[in-house]
């Protein structure tokens, strides 16, 4: 969403609509059938804390192109998220360069 952390939010309005007009562009790329590969990074904190309509993004979901993969990153996201996955992980951090005082930086952590 380029906003940065959501969970301390000032402006839970703002954040839903930068989700939501995030959410297009995703949406726009789940139905081209040109992107082999969509990767959409902490989506579940999305549905999690109804930033976007879960059935929605679900809907999306299952009607993408076949051949598209689809990554999907962030603690939770729901059962029906889990249950529409093909492969659900879970990382475990060992080292995180936040804890060093790294701070987050556009294009690699929003």
């Amino acid at each position: 969403m380029g906003t940065g952390f959501t969970w301390n939010t000032q402006d839970r309005t703002s954040d839903i609509e930068a989700a939501e007009r995030t959410w297009k562009v995703a949406e726009r790329m789940l139905g081209d059938p040109s992107y082999n590969l969509v990767l959409l990074d902490e989506l579940t904190y999305m549905i999690a804390y109804k930033y976007l309509n879960e059935e929605t993004v679900l809907a999306a979901l299952a009607n993408r192109p076949i051949e598209q993969s689809v990554i999907v990153t962030g603690r939770g996201g729901g059962s029906a998220l889990q249950e529409m996955a093909d492969t659900v992980s879970e990382v475990k951090e060992i080292k995180h360069g936040y804890k060093a005082g790294i701070k987050a930086r556009q294009g690699v952590d929003y």
